[in-house]
């Protein structure tokens, strides 16, 4: 069956491929041939491991009770090859609490090296992204706390880098951003947004002062939640607007030097307590409009403090690095 955990709050289910199988899910052999086919099994899937049993589900709680699910590895032996199923039944590119905790059940199982880079493959069906996307892993300690460093490689900056359509230019901080027209109609503090990929897309909404920034209880309550779920969800659900195949938000303030607070609300999903690729996103965001420097920067989400590293060469930002950890659930 499938083992839960949870890294900083974000929740994810991992299951190895037999074990799906044997719950009744047709799932196909390999990881590319899942992604192709993912609307012949993921919503069955995760109906069968996330969906709350009846009379369970506590006051005030998600749909589901975990983020979705991490479906691997498809091998002995790295690369690894996974799927990142959303609760919707949709897959994503990338995720980088979701990998922190496949990388933890690797180890668990004995497979993931102890030293060095272990490349992690994530298959998707999103037509804007190259698939699989590829993550190497790496064991570590920081401040005494043993985890994992994710290399997400480099970020792309614009709309053109996740295909965002109709969206207009203004400047914040001296740097040339977008306004998105949904967003700005939600809330007129939410004029200023940076669009970056790293692996998936994001929305980043720069603003002057944290209290601009949603709550996530807010984010679950009407109209806040249709008009997130318009401008975030890919179609048909979402309104193609920004872009067709959704985009994942995040909300971003300057707390101190190199320290910034975020909140997300993820494509496939809502509003989340915490999210690797979101924190990294923001990172790297800041570092566009000059709130931070390239070196260590932190992201402080409601589901904790995300670590960072990013890497700057001849003024071009070309890599940025996740650390992370995650602790097994009781069962």
């Amino acid at each position: 069956m499938a083992a839960f955990y949870d890294a900083r709050g974000n929740l994810y289910g991992v299951v190895s491929p037999s074990a799906l199988r044997r719950l009744g899910v047709a799932l196909p052999g390999t990881a590319a041939q899942a992604a192709r086919d993912r609307r012949l099994w993921a919503e069955q899937a995760i109906a069968a491991l996330c969906d709350w049993a009846p009379g369970s589900r506590p006051p005030g709680a998600k749909a589901h009770r975990s983020d979705g699910l991490l479906v691997g590895p498809f091998q002995d032996c790295a690369p690894f090859d996974l799927l990142i199923v959303n609760t919707d039944g949709t897959l994503a590119e990338r995720s980088g609490n979701g990998l922190t905790i496949f990388s933890q059940a690797l180890t668990e199982q004995g497979l993931l090296q102890s030293q060095g880079q272990t490349l992690l493959q994530v298959h998707h069906d999103q037509s804007t992204g190259v698939s699989p996307v590829a993550t190497f892993v790496e064991p570590a300690r920081v401040a005494g706390i043993q985890g994992f460093w994710l290399d997400l490689g480099q970020p792309a900056f614009g709309p053109e880098a996740v295909a965002a359509l109709g969206v207009g230019t203004v400047v914040f901080n001296g740097c040339r951003v977008s306004r998105v027209g949904p967003l700005q109609a939600l809330n007129p503090q939410w004029e200023y947004s940076q669009f970056v990929r790293i692996g998936n897309p994001h929305c980043v909404t720069l603003v002057d002062d944290a209290s601009a920034l949603p709550d996530n209880r807010q984010m679950l309550e009407e109209p806040l939640a249709q008009g997130l779920t318009a401008t975030a969800f890919a179609l048909p659900v979402g309104s193609g607007e920004p872009c067709p195949a959704g985009v994942n938000l995040q909300w971003a303030a300057r707390e101190s030097a190199q320290c910034l607070v975020a909140r997300v609300f993820e494509r496939g999903e809502g509003p989340t307590a915490s999210s690797g690729t979101s924190a990294s996103a923001v990172a790297c965001a800041a570092w566009r409009v000059g709130w931070v420097k390239a070196g260590e920067v932190k992201v402080v989400m409601p589901g904790g403090t995300a670590p960072l590293r990013l890497e700057e060469h001849e003024g071009v930002l070309r890599r940025v690095s996740l650390f992370g950890t995650a602790q097994r659930l009781p069962s």
